[in-house]
């Protein structure tokens, strides 16, 4: 028996991403000179001490399967629990993919079963955090409540864009709001759920003979709970939390990385950040930073110079080019004498010769691979 068993949502396709998750799944997109986005989650359960781990996929998993392998580098690699890849299209779905949150749990009620644990704490693999889920947890417990959710205050001005939950003075959840126009707190929903896995089983099973349901934590299972009046509480989180749905809020995450006081965090003992990618160290440049040759042990060459951006192994800079406010991904070359601006370039892109393209302070960044790179020289040429 497992006190506690994570299950991890991870099959996001992430369309609003573009490029970045044509062909891989949102968590795993890379992240941050050396990471996936993934590695958040997974380190989070690791330094918690949640070591039976379902991750459910769906979209293009074949990359993440590949990078989460078995579980070694977060220490999940083990007989007793550890990590285990969960497909749809089982016999309980009767051949079908997930349709919903709720039912990606209820088509591995068996994986739980198997465990028969006292809670289960849901996540998403697609959310840039650093958590230690043992004291969500306790709180849990000692508000002896059915289900606790995880919130971060958002700026009011904001608050609509969220799942908003609205509470008594003790944080007992009253009312949950999907994008009210007009919120009535700002306390915002991370997505995060700890349940007592009882109470949870009992309504995954009939949600799932509703036709009437979409399958969602957010717009059936939690209503269907309030309504019951069932004891749901908020857990407070006060750290860094950024939902990378966006190119826009993925280049500021990863931008994000150059405050030292958040990057030093990720190489805290007790929060450390772990992967499978590389073993070469991310390269942080910031303004005060600025890099002209080539990074010593880094799996680096710049020849060029470097500012406010963030640089992957196996990336070449070369003479005379200029490289601002950007992300270059595993394997990217920028020829001579080129600019770089608020950009995205994405694994193993080739960046010719004199390329220009700066874009500019109050657009999206872009995200470059070969064929947008075709396109946009193709379109210089015609001019």
């Amino acid at each position: 028996m497992k006190e506690c068993v994570g299950m991890l949502l991870a099959g996001g396709e992430g369309k609003r991403l573009g490029a970045l998750t044509k062909e891989v799944a949102k968590p795993a997109v890379h992240f941050g000179g050396k990471y996936r986005i993934i590695d958040f989650t997974l380190s989070n359960c690791t330094n918690s001490g949640i070591h039976t781990l379902g991750v459910m996929t769906q979209y293009s998993p074949l990359e993440l399967n590949k990078h989460i392998g078995n579980g070694k580098p977060w220490d999940l690699h083990r007989q007793d629990g550890g990590v285990t890849i969960l497909s749809p299209y089982t016999a309980q779905s009767g051949g079908n993919w997930y349709s919903g949150t709720a039912d990606a749990i209820y088509q591995n009620i068996h994986f739980i079963d198997l465990h028969s644990p006292e809670y289960i704490l849901v996540m998403s693999g697609d959310h840039i955090y650093q958590m230690d889920y043992k004291a969500l947890l306790e709180e849990h417990k000692q508000s002896k409540a059915d289900v606790t959710i995880s919130v971060i205050t958002v700026p009011w001005e904001e608050a609509s864009r969220f799942g908003i939950l609205n509470t008594t003075e003790d944080l007992r959840i009253y009312e949950f709001d999907e994008k009210p126009k007009v919120p009535k707190s700002n306390l915002a929903s991370m997505g995060i759920y700890m349940f007592t896995w009882k109470t949870l089983r009992t309504y995954l099973l009939d949600d799932a003979n509703n036709k009437y349901s979409t399958h969602d934590f957010g717009k059936d299972i939690i209503p269907a709970m309030l309504a019951d009046n069932l004891r749901l509480y908020a857990y407070r989180f006060n750290g860094y939390w950024k939902d990378v749905g966006t190119v826009q809020s993925y280049w500021e995450a990863n931008m994000d990385l150059l405050d030292e006081d958040w990057r030093l965090s990720l190489t805290n003992k007790k929060q450390r950040l772990y992967s499978n990618d590389s073993d070469f160290p991310p390269q942080f440049i910031g303004e005060s930073g600025v890099v002209k040759h080539s990074l010593i042990n880094s799996g680096c060459w710049v020849f060029g110079t470097v500012e406010n951006s963030i640089l992957f192994q196996h990336v070449l800079i070369e003479e005379g080019s200029f490289v601002h406010q950007s992300i270059l991904h595993p394997g990217v070359k920028v020829g001579k004498n080129s600019i770089l601006e608020r950009v995205i370039v994405m694994e193993n892109t080739e960046i010719p010769e004199g390329t220009y393209i700066r874009i500019k302070n109050d657009e999206e960044p872009l995200v470059i691979d070969d064929e947008k790179l075709y396109e946009i020289l193709h379109e210089i040429k015609e001019a």
